[in-house]
């Protein structure tokens, strides 16, 4: 592990909209840490050396730096200001990566990543280039299409999670071919740049925060893993 260049490009570009609050989600605490520290310290801990990326907008630049600086001491960390799409700001942070070696791309609004999960996801994208989390879907699911709806089989669906995670010299040439509104992670983005990506068992714990409630659940599973 130690020869390989690794990189986490966190994502941190909410605005706190949807959780009915003024101060951005990724700077709200969990805990008494802002949200985004939370998969910060995680990936330090699970890969020492890591290079970590993290993309904001760019009004948030100078708060996250006395933010960070306060919250995860000596954890070294590049910010980057984000763009329009999740696509272009994952191509900002990719700018920062510059040797072969590992990419992990996370949502900052993640904060339960575990080191177990990044490890599993590291080994994978060694071995088969890639690394996309993946649970079974849970509830019924159904399709609708022009006002009609009609059932799935939810056995054959599963929600992806990040850290979606690969060989640089995979993500790399595929964030380099023009944007498509069917990018909705980054394995669109590899899938359309003729690339294969490979399923990993993830974590149904592993929640995005996106609403208010969503930090409650947070908090809850935090203080169940003590």
């Amino acid at each position: 592990m130690v020869n390989i260049n690794k990189y986490a490009v966190i994502v941190a570009g909410g605005k706190g909209m949807r959780m009915g609050s003024v101060i951005p989600k990724q700077f709200l605490p969990l805990l008494g840490i802002p949200l985004m520290c939370h998969a910060v310290q995680t990936f330090a801990s699970a890969l020492p050396g890591i290079h970590i990326i993290i993309v904001l907008p760019e009004d948030q630049l100078g708060s996250a730096q006395t933010v960070l600086r306060s919250y995860i001491g000596k954890i070294k960390v590049t910010t980057v200001a984000g763009g329009d799409t999740r696509y272009q700001s994952v191509c900002n942070g990719l700018k920062h990566v510059s040797d072969d070696g590992i990419v992990f791309v996370h949502d900052g609004a993640r904060p339960l990543i575990t080191e177990e999960l990044i490890l599993r996801c590291y080994k994978q994208a060694i071995e088969k280039g890639s690394a996309i989390p993946a649970i079974p879907a849970r509830e019924s699911m159904r399709l609708v299409e022009d006002g009609v709806s009609k059932p799935l089989d939810r056995d054959n669906l599963r929600i992806i999670q990040t850290p979606q995670t690969f060989r640089t010299g995979i993500i790399l040439p595929a964030f380099a071919q023009p944007f498509q509104h069917s990018f909705t992670d980054e394995a669109t983005v590899v899938e359309a740049s003729g690339g294969e990506v490979h399923l990993i068992e993830g974590m149904a714990e592993n929640i995005k925060v996106t609403h208010s409630e969503d930090m409650v659940i947070a908090e809850a599973l935090l203080r169940v893993r003590g």
